[in-house]
């Protein structure tokens, strides 16, 4: 199994996505400085990766705080999330990361600061095992909307290495490969920074799945050839009302896969839902460098002073949304209601038999 992101002998592991697919390293962050550096500059990306990164982060900030008093301690631990909440505003995980080691802090108020110190360093341990473990049940739940002979198109990377091991998106396709499902997997190259072509390609090979690269414009050929069967991708922010923040890219996916009465499927853990925000709108939508548009692998491709704008992810409508596949099960519309009641009392949802639901004209 890749191992994106672990704790290691007092220091934070993360394997260096931005050198795949070319050369497989390791950046050993012994300074939570470093981490928060290597989430705003892609070295570890992904919204559950993210989350993990920062829990582990925090808790190596903390390791290295000296023998504070309770005060300064916990005014050091409030600065250290501050700077990882400025990392990156649009991933959900992050900031719920951020929250659940807040909570623990609270909990282990009160105790010699040794055991404050262990504590967090356990629940930032015990996020990234238990990130794998909800990442596995997507994959069970989700593999029973493939079948077998599917042509599966995704986009941007949502596997193992944008989470602590085994993926949402390619977490769902891994699954059913390992059922025994024959499937072909279209994968987008991902403008601008190329996630699907470095990223996603660089797993399925490793994981002898069939898989197709192909450029973003691409994908509405395809679809208009009847070469895509299903389309499942991750996410980075669900709203309330379903309505989704993801790699830029993916609300072009879901209008033509509505078109073209294709399913369109986001995989997500429940962490990366946010039922504070009413809907998409209020969902805050990360800009990148120019760089990343005027450049590709170091060699510049725009002419000098052009104008850029470069949004990280993009906005899908819930309504272009088929379901939403999660560790507690399958969420189908209406999705305010099923959000709100899986997000105020997780409970597992029924297991889906293999059915895609009614493509109608709005839900397709």
């Amino acid at each position: 199994m890749i191992r994106t992101v672990f704790w290691d002998r007092g220091a934070v592991s993360l394997i260096d996505q931005k050198a795949l697919p070319n050369e497989e390293k390791y950046l050993v962050c012994r300074d939570y400085r470093e981490v928060c550096a290597a989430i705003r500059d892609l070295t570890v990306r992904g919204a559950p990766a993210i989350g993990v990164a920062a829990a582990m982060g925090i808790a190596l900030g903390v390791s290295s705080l000296p023998q504070n008093k309770p005060v300064e301690m916990r005014r050091a631990f409030n600065s250290i999330c501050g700077e990882f909440a400025a990392t990156r505003p649009t991933a959900r995980n992050l900031f719920w990361a951020i929250e659940r080691m807040k909570r623990r802090f609270e909990e282990l108020s009160g105790q010699p600061v040794e055991a404050m110190k262990s504590g967090l360093i356990a629940e930032a341990i015990r996020i990234c095992e238990e990130d794998i473990e909800i990442n596995r049940k997507i994959g069970l739940h989700g593999r029973a909307l493939v079948r077998s002979g599917d042509r599966i198109l995704t986009h941007c990377n949502a596997g193992a290495l944008a989470t602590a091991g085994y993926g949402t998106a390619l977490g769902v396709i891994r699954a059913a490969h390992e059922e025994g499902k024959r499937i072909e997997v279209y994968v987008d190259e991902t403008r601008p920074v190329l996630q699907g072509a470095r990223l996603t390609a660089w797993e399925l090979a490793r994981e002898k799945i069939p898989a197709t690269l192909i450029t973003d414009s691409m994908a509405g050929f395809l679809m208009q050839q009847g070469r895509i069967d299903l389309v499942v991708v991750g996410a980075d922010r669900i709203a309330a009302n379903g309505d989704t923040a993801n790699k830029i890219g993916t609300y072009s996916l879901a209008v033509l896969a509505r078109s073209h009465r294709i399913p369109f499927y986001i995989a997500a853990p429940l962490s990366t839902f946010d039922p504070s925000l009413r809907s998409g709108g209020e969902i805050p939508i990360e800009e990148r460098a120019a760089g990343e548009v005027t450049a590709c692998g170091g060699v510049r491709t725009a002419p000098e002073g052009v104008a850029v704008y470069n949004p990280a992810f993009d906005l899908t409508p819930g309504r272009y949304i088929t379901a939403i596949i999660t560790e507690e099960g399958i969420i189908r519309k209406p999705f305010r209601q099923a959000i709100g009641r899986i997000m105020r009392s997780p409970s597992p949802l029924p297991l889906s038999r293999g059915g895609r639901g009614n493509l109608s004209e709005s839900d397709a």
